[in-house]
């Protein structure tokens, strides 16, 4: 066959080491060597002799879930092969945790992870209980993990002297050393005159980066997630 659908620019390469890699903007490859994790639904194609399983949360983790909405539906990827993984063509990108690294983000932005990687359900500090889905997951441990955005992700750096204001809804991560807290950016007077539709961010202090996606959910997407 030939043609542009042909040319190296989209023929896969096979893997030249186990793990995960980007196979282009809107899918990572994952070259299986044991055991891997990935969202549910997110397999676009894979070869070898793979098995793919619904991974169970525990009740702790079914009960957080109920709450917050903010539980990662998850398959474990077992065997010897190659897989690809994607997400509404969404973009793709990989975030390499090391040990005593801690990165928070948001379930709906986690595509695959490795295996060598644990994470739990927590509360925002400083969210308290308004602004549904201040809720995310938090990865430690030592390894690879494959994220979604929408567009291409803003990183922006925070430092002591330059907090940073996000969108609840536009925020897919943060680093470590970080501290959160809801910020209120309108006036009484100007909500009872209907506002800008900007009343609440989540602000960050302190040293890091802090992952943004360049739109805010629609219903529709919210919908979804």
């Amino acid at each position: 066959m030939k043609g542009d659908l042909f040319s190296s620019q989209h023929v896969v390469q096979p893997a030249v080491a186990p793990g995960m890699s980007v196979e282009n903007a809107k899918c990572v490859k994952y070259a299986v060597n044991g055991e891997m994790y990935a969202r549910q639904g997110a397999m676009v194609a894979y070869r070898g002799d793979l098995v793919f399983e619904r991974k169970g949360q525990g009740v702790g983790g079914m009960l957080k879930r109920a709450v917050t909405g903010e539980g990662l539906p998850l398959m474990a990827v077992r065997g010897q092969g190659e897989a690809w993984f994607a997400h509404e063509a969404q973009n793709c990108f990989i975030v390499d945790v090391e040990p005593g690294d801690q990165f928070t983000v948001n379930g709906r932005n986690v595509l695959c992870f490795d295996a060598s990687l644990s994470y739990e359900i927590k509360t925002v500090k400083g969210s308290g209980i308004t602004g549904g889905g201040l809720f995310n997951s938090v990865f430690t441990g030592q390894g690879r993990l494959g994220l979604v955005c929408d567009g291409n992700p803003l990183v922006i750096p925070v430092s002591a002297q330059a907090p940073v204001y996000v969108d609840t809804d536009a925020v897919v991560g943060w680093t470590t050393h970080l501290q959160t807290s809801l910020h209120r950016s309108q006036s009484i007077g100007s909500m009872l005159r209907g506002g800008s539709g900007e009343a609440v961010q989540l602000m960050f202090q302190g040293e890091g980066f802090v992952v943004v996606r360049p739109s805010e959910l629609t219903p529709h997407k919210n919908q979804q997630h």
